[in-house]
């Protein structure tokens, strides 16, 4: 039986080009195959150590550090299963991972230590960096892995109630061959960079098991988001392929053309609706076209423009090869046994069956050639620079807040960020609406909560429009925002 570590990895000569790895200071190290291999046998040798074994969980809070790469690795080595978490997450998102999954060890960055301290884990703690680690110990041996061995499991957001656990199994690392191969579609030997932090369903994937199916190296870069350095970071390790949320592609373009950048080939996307114009400002300034592509946490990639194909404007993509669909409703709609990423099921529970079609909740519609084309969400999700938002939490959040009495949260279009979180609140007896106020309740949302999710637009209203069961009606909401008493 397979494992990815042993059959693709340790296939690789071993002083081959695996990683670029560049540090918050900007200091880089290559790794080899090798290194990546030996290194990544002496962490899961001390998870080991510390109680972890096939199918028990490995937490980790790191940003995108090679000790990220070096764990996921070490966890597909031994049969445990990842789960990356975003460094955004504040102690009640990490309490409720950590006891959702049953984590038996995590591994946290020193700069996140406080924070996880905080949500109290029950199991042990590996913080780096910690050159110790990748030192020379205990070095287990492969597991053998069927399809349905689970790999990482990853928390999704919904419409109402808590987070969504989604386990994923090996066919999940396999699978993604697809999509490495006909969307991503680098080269051997060339230099692959998806931007995507730990926490997003595309980090699990692109960050560094597509760029090896297609035989590249992954660059792996620990910094915050600034145009003018990712530019000079392209630059400076002559990327080929670059894999970015489109809001980053539209923060980039925005902040001036985009000049010296002849190392790239090929530029894919995916996350939310890219937009022409960002399209059009990246193809005059550097002759490239950036292939949209489509997909969920859930399935995995389902869609994307392929190498050599013109898209029609605002469409992203074609399905995959082999991967069927259909528009029921205006719906978009996948038979889930076409699709070799599909997950196991939500929370210990097994997925829909065979004969089932799995519902996307994205409003498409696809033309006679084939082109999908997004329109909206069919449920009330926000998809803002590429995060998926559930109202429901942002909304509980703002309820705890002495001021407030009611809240609805919906998002609003918004040309740089796809959508923005926007909060409207009715006011409890006592409080006046104010712009301090405005702060006062974001930063509030911003303690309690991922900073990501925080309402960028505060609106006080006089009520708000319910249905006849009595619920928050968010579609009426979106339709009358413009006509809505605000104060």
């Amino acid at each position: 039986m397979p494992n990815f570590v042993r059959d693709v990895l340790a296939r690789r000569p071993a002083d081959t080009l695996a990683a670029v790895a560049e540090d918050a200071d900007g200091v880089r190290r290559d790794w080899t195959f090798g290194e990546l291999l030996a290194s990544s046998a002496a962490v899961a040798g001390a998870l080991r150590e510390r109680g972890v074994d096939r199918g028990t969980v490995v937490l980790t809070l790191v940003g995108n550090r090679i000790e990220y790469v070096l764990t996921v690795l070490a966890c597909l080595r031994i049969g445990a299963v990842a789960l990356p978490c975003s460094e955004q997450l504040r102690p009640k998102d990490l309490e409720l991972r950590l006891r959702r999954a049953s984590v038996r060890a995590v591994v946290c960055d020193k700069r996140n230590r406080a924070v996880l301290d905080a949500a109290m884990p029950d199991c042990p703690v590996l913080t780096v960096p910690d050159d110790a680690l990748l030192g020379a110990g205990l070095e287990p041996g492969y597991a053998e892995l069927g399809p349905l061995d689970p790999a990482f499991v990853l928390f999704t957001s919904g419409t109402s109630g808590e987070p969504k656990l989604v386990a994923h199994g090996q066919r999940y690392v396999w699978g993604q061959d697809l999509q490495a191969a006909n969307w991503m579609a680098a080269r051997p030997g060339e230099l692959v960079w998806s931007t995507a932090a730990p926490g997003w369903s595309k980090s699990a994937r692109n960050s560094f098991l597509a760029p090896w199916l297609c035989g590249s190296a992954a660059l792996v870069q620990d910094r915050r988001f600034d145009p003018a350095e990712r530019l000079r970071t392209i630059r400076r390790h002559e990327v080929g392929v670059l894999c970015m949320a489109p809001t980053e592609y539209r923060l980039i373009a925005a902040a001036g053309p985009v000049r010296d950048v002849a190392s790239l080939r090929r530029l894919v996307t995916a996350g939310e609706a890219l937009g022409t114009a960002v399209v059009e400002a990246w193809q005059r300034d550097t002759g490239l076209v950036i292939a949209d592509g489509y997909g969920q946490t859930e399935t995995g990639h389902l869609a994307g423009v392929r190498p050599g194909e013109v898209a029609p404007p605002g469409s992203m993509g074609r399905p995959l090869p082999g991967v069927c669909v259909e528009i029921v409703d205006g719906e978009l709609c996948v038979d889930h046994t076409t699709v070799p990423t599909f997950f196991l099921g939500y929370d210990g529970r097994p997925g829909p069956s065979a004969g089932q079609l799995w519902h996307t909740g994205d409003l498409v519609r696809q033309d006679a050639e084939g082109w999908l084309y997004f329109e909206s969400r069919a449920d009330d999700v926000i998809l803002s620079s590429g995060y998926r938002i559930g109202p429901a939490e942002v909304e509980a959040t703002l309820q705890r807040h002495p001021a407030v009495r009611e809240v609805a949260v919906i998002g609003l279009p918004d040309d740089t960020r796809g959508e923005v979180v926007t909060a409207l609140v009715v006011l409890r007896d006592g409080h006046a609406a104010s712009a301090a106020l405005v702060a006062e309740l974001q930063e509030h949302a911003k303690r309690e909560t991922a900073p990501y999710k925080y309402p960028r637009e505060v609106r006080f209203v006089d009520t708000l429009p319910k249905t006849h069961s009595g619920k928050i009606s968010r579609s009426a909401l979106r339709a009358g925002i413009r006509t809505a008493g605000t104060r």
